[in-house]
């Protein structure tokens, strides 16, 4: 089993991501600006009351305000971002 905080990404924050609009293109183009961006770890189209599901990791707060306000804030395509830090897991079985 990896120690995780050993890794960096010692911070898990599971992004919740609605688009403003909902042409396929927008899609695409946050797809790959979440391909992009180092932080995010798994990106998820999702059924509900917003599009993504985002699992972001990163070392300390201010990098996540960092990926919050010049990678998820400045894409045109979004329209909402809801943050959810984890606490903890108490099942994980990524390696």
């Amino acid at each position: 089993m990896l120690d995780r905080s050993r890794l960096g990404g010692a911070i898990t924050v599971f992004v919740m991501v609605g688009l403003s609009a909902q042409l396929a293109k927008d899609a695409l183009d946050f797809e790959r600006a979440m391909d992009a961006a180092d932080e995010v770890r798994e990106c998820h189209n999702i059924t509900g009351s917003v599009e993504y599901l985002l699992r972001v990791e990163v070392d300390n707060l201010a990098d996540y305000k960092a990926f919050h306000s010049e990678t998820l804030g400045v894409l045109p395509q979004v329209g909402s971002i809801t943050s959810h830090f984890s606490l903890g897991s108490s099942k994980d079985l990524r390696a």
